[in-house]
This record gives structure tokens, sequence and C-alpha cells, in this order.
């Protein structure tokens, strides 16, 4: 049954009677109160909750800036890096795009990566959230197929050689990974056939994707609401509600947050646009200085290594060889035996145990480590997109679990920071011992989340959000 139309008011303006023929064909005012003025989100928001907005802000950069660069682009091995030397040195302002669309790659990863921690810390993935978390790392693994696909495209010594590491990983997938690596270039080498085909999912399929992911995200997260610092939900059933049914310890996104945004991004864009005029390869790791040497099948770089924001997956890989793989299958033997051993459970389970434990040995050995450093490097990702059912603490918030929980949280941030660190560095003895141990221990930070996070006496969460006006 159609909906009835609604008349715009006597005396009503131009602008007004607009509006209302608009909202009689369209729900304009509709999805601007549900989104933004009449959506009520925590009023205790600090300023780890700006950088979703931030990343929606380098979204569009990106899409803008891509848009005029591929009017100049040619993806063609043979013209694709003079036609960006064009872009940057006959195309008027052609620079300025290039380097804002460069920069706002790593600046997009600098603020995800600060907005999923923002969620790991406060405990945003848990019930009733974990939809919005599992989209959000959608946008993620989106993300870095992205940046990978479009880091090959300028053609340069890194694109090429990088494209060329990466992609001839696949060809350690059991059975299928010639086949695999094949299909993904195109060809037998990294060459114009794997040059279009990045194109094309760069320009055309991936951010499709991603931009699904970002609506589908968005619109999850203001069907459930928004977390807060406290972990406290403001919407429940037993939240305390005006006579209106807002939420007393809710303001509307607009014009509060929205203003709080407005500010933040002032401070970004500062930051963003010295980079951009003053140092956009940022001493090597936004845009590596190789980069700039024209791709050269016959000439190998000395040393290869991915831009810093893949550079902690990177780390993994290389740290996953034969001693390592011993080594977990050390592990995994030891604490079989220690399980049947101590284990209080039924003969039969301690059985499955070593079976499960034995299956798991024989499949570490028998494949090469290569393919493991493969399956550890993917991994790394897929397991952020469990961690709703692997976090067991009765409470949400850092904020409220033991003291010590926080020290394993900065041990993590740790090791990752330092995996990221060896994954641009060459290779050596010790960096590769590190790079192990920091590797089980990202592992083990999910993987062991079950136990350690009911391990110790949460404090008491209030009944509603702590605040304090600013």
């Amino acid at each position: 049954m159609a909906a009835e139309f609604k008349e715009a008011p006597a005396g009503a303006s131009a602008g007004e009677k607009l509006l209302t023929w608009v909202d009689n064909r369209f729900p304009a005012s509709k999805l601007y109160k549900e989104h933004l003025s009449e959506y009520y989100a925590p009023k205790n928001f600090n300023w780890w909750y700006i950088f979703g907005s931030l990343a929606l802000v380098v979204l569009v950069i990106q899409i803008v800036t891509g848009i005029f660069l591929v009017m100049h682009y040619k993806p063609d091995a043979a013209l694709a890096f003079a036609s960006v030397e064009y872009i940057m040195r006959d195309v008027p302002w052609g620079w300025l795009i290039r380097y804002m669309h460069s920069t706002g790659a790593s600046a997009f990863f600098v603020v995800v990566y600060l907005h999923m921690f923002r969620g790991l810390i406060y405990g945003s993935y848990r019930k009733p959230r974990e939809l919005v978390w599992i989209f959000g790392c959608g946008i993620f693994l989106c993300l870095m197929a992205e940046a990978f696909m479009g880091y090959l495209l300028p053609w340069g010594q890194m694109s090429y050689w990088g494209a060329q590491v990466i992609v001839n990983l696949f060809a350690a997938v059991p059975f299928v990974g010639p086949d695999l690596a094949l299909l993904i270039r195109g060809d037998f080498v990294v060459g114009d056939a794997t040059l279009n085909r990045f194109f094309s999912f760069h320009v055309i399929a991936v951010p499709l994707v991603l931009l699904g992911l970002v609506v589908a995200h968005i619109i999850a997260l203001h069907e459930v609401g928004s977390n807060n610092p406290d972990g406290v939900e403001i919407k429940g059933p037993k939240a305390p509600k005006d006579a209106k049914g807002h939420p007393l310890d809710g303001v509307p996104f607009h014009p509060y947050y929205t203003v709080h945004d407005i500010y933040a991004l002032s401070l970004f864009l500062m930051v963003f646009t010295s980079i951009i005029f003053f140092a956009p390869e940022l001493g090597g790791y936004f845009l590596e200085y190789n980069n700039f040497i024209p791709a050269d099948p016959l000439k190998t770089p000395a040393h290869i290594a991915p831009v810093w924001y893949f550079t902690p997956f990177y780390s993994m890989l290389r740290a996953t060889t034969d001693t390592m793989v011993n080594v977990l299958v050390g592990i995994i033997g030891l604490s079989a035996l220690l399980a049947v051993i101590k284990g209080s459970f039924s003969s039969k389970a301690k059985l499955a145990v070593l079976v499960i434990a034995a299956a798991a040995c024989f499949l570490l050995k028998i494949f090469d480590a290569k393919f493991w450093g493969v399956v550890v490097m993917g991994g790394a990702v897929v397991i952020l997109f469990f961690l709703p059912w692997l976090d067991h603490s009765p409470v949400k918030s850092i904020r409220y679990r033991p003291d010590w929980h926080k020290h394993v949280y900065a041990v993590f941030v740790v090791f990752f920071l330092v995996l990221g660190y060896l994954g641009i560095q060459p290779p050596t003895d010790i960096g590769t011992l590190i790079a192990q141990i920091g590797t089980i221990f990202y592992f083990g930070f999910f993987l062991l989340m079950p136990w350690w996070s009911k391990l110790g006496t949460p404090k008491a969460v209030p009944d509603r959000v702590t605040f304090h006006a600013h």
C-alpha cells in the first residue's frame, strides 16, 4: 500500500516545499533523523571515537583522487610508469592528486588500525555488536587487497618485485598452488596481464565490495547503537530513558559529535597536508625510493619488503621457518601429553586429544614451511573475525578488567609494532628469532583468550555511563 503524500504547511518557504516534495518520494528527512539528529550516542565518548569518522573521510579522499588519477593513468606495462611520471610532471596539480592518494593509503591504515584497537580495548566486538565487528574486519581485508593491488600500479621496482614475491607465495599452496599463482598473474611471470587484472580489481571490483561493507557496517552499528568506554548499554530495556524514550545517557549525534568530529578532522588534515607538502615519501615508508625506478625484471632490488602497513604480517610470514615448525610440533605434543596426564576428562576425550595432536603434527611436518608461512600470514587476519567468541571476560571494557590485562594488551601492541619494524628490515638471525616470539605471542593472545580473559577479578561496572563535562 502506497504511503500518503504529506503537504507542505501554509506559508512554507521554497526550500521547505522542495524538501516535502523529496520526502514524499525519498526518505531524506527520515534518514537524517535516524542516523544523525535522532541517533543517540553515549555522552561519554572520548578521543578514541574519532577514527571511524576519519576513516570515512579518508575513503572519500581515496575515491575522489583515484577518479582523477584514472583519467591519466595507462594500465599497460610499457606505459604505466611513464603515465605516473606524466601525472606528476605535466598534469596540472597532478603531483598533488597523486600524493594525496599515496599519503591517503597510509593514512587509511593508520586510522583503521587505531579504530580497531579502540574496539579491542573497549570490547566493541561483544554482544550485540558481533556483526558490526565482522563487517569491520571485512572492510580491513578489502582494504588490504585494495592497497596491495594499487601498490603494483606505479610499475616501479618495488611494485614489480613486491608483487612477484607475494603472488609466488600462492604457489606454495598444496596441489593447486601453481595453477592458482598462474590464475592471479594471468601469465607465467608478473607482466602486462597481471597489471590489467590488478587495475580492474583496484578500480572497480574491490571498491564496490568495500563501499557495500562500509554501508553494512554503519547500518549494523546504528541498529544496535554505539559502544562506549564503560561498556554500558544506553539503549537496553533497563537503561534509563526520558518521557520520549530517548536514553538519558545519550546525546544526538548531530550536532554534538559532528562538531567533535569536525574539530578532530581539522587536526587530522593539518598533519595530512603537512606530510603531503613537506614529506610525501616520509623517509621511504609511505613511498619507497626504489619505486621511483622503472620496473626491471632483470634487476632484483637488494631488499624486497612491502609497505609499512603490511610488514607485521610479512614478518610473520618470514618467521615461519622449519625451526619454528619444529617448535610448534613440540608445543602441540607437550600440550597434548600434559592434557592427557593431568586432565580430568574421560579416556575417550584423552584419546581424541592425542589423535588431534598427532594429526596436527603430521600436517605441520608433511607440508613445506613456506606454505605454513602463507597460512600464518592469512590466519593473522582471519582470526580477528572470531574475536567476539574468543573473549570470555565478564566485562567489556578494559577500564573494569583486572589491571594486569592492560599489561597483556600493552605487550600485544609492542610485539605488533616490533613485527612491523622487523618486516621493513633485511632478515637477520636475531630479527627472525624476535619475529618468531612475536608471532607466537600474537596467536597466543587470541587463541588463549578464552582462558586468560576469565582470569582475575573484574572491577564493578557502573549502572550508567561515567561522564564528566569538559
